[in-house]
């Protein structure tokens, strides 16, 4: 996993008021099979949650982090293409942090067997069909929802403020410099946050 990925993630969390913590902070090479607590990227649990619940649709915004107390999170950082069933059935190492193993050692971390399992990835199928299957295959792995980058991403920039100075994160502080220059700017955020209006018009 790239470390900007982590980076981008934690980042995100943090700002919706979760503590987060790497539960392995070491990789060990020439050995096939990771160890439980290699498979899970980040632990993150926000103490100012009273009721954990799951929600039921898959594809998640921010909002809906506002009843999940605590989560094992995985991060799959492929971006510049959508990700599709075929993509965890050539990988299959992507949701292992979702398999019970791993969920142990996010219950033990965590102190408690209410928390949910959550995939960070690029971008999923637009719908139909194909975005059908890559749901069905995620829920059957054990995933509980997911976050997709632009989601994070958008909630991030909205947040900066041009006018602070973000010394204590690189990655805020960066994201402050673009807006100080208009390089990037809220409004062309709102592809990733608003759908767009229909058209009024006849029907044919």
């Amino acid at each position: 996993m790239s470390d900007v990925n982590e980076w981008v993630v934690r980042e995100y969390f943090e700002e919706q008021g979760y503590l987060v913590s790497q539960p392995c902070k070491y990789t060990v090479g020439g050995r096939r099979e990771k160890r439980a607590e290699e498979e899970i990227d980040l632990i993150i649990h926000n103490p100012c949650v009273r009721t954990h619940t799951i929600p039921e649709h898959f594809v998640w915004r921010t909002e809906d982090l506002e009843h999940i107390s605590s989560a094992i999170v995985g991060i799959r950082g492929w971006h510049g293409h959508r990700v599709y069933a075929s993509t965890f059935k050539d990988t299959p190492e992507a949701v292992a942090f979702a398999q019970p193993r791993s969920a142990r050692v996010g219950a033990k971390r965590l102190g408690s067997p209410d928390f949910a399992r959550i995939l960070c990835v690029p971008k999923l199928p637009a719908g139909g069909e194909f975005k059908d299957q890559v749901i069905n295959l995620l829920r059957v792995s054990g995933v509980d929802g997911v976050l997709a980058f632009p989601t994070m991403l958008a909630d991030i920039v909205q947040g900066v403020d041009d006018r602070k100075n973000y010394e204590k994160s690189d990655l805020l502080q960066i994201i402050r410099l673009l807006k100080s220059y208009d390089l990037i700017k809220d409004s062309q955020l709102e592809l990733f946050t608003k759908p767009k209006p229909r058209r009024k018009g006849k029907r044919s």
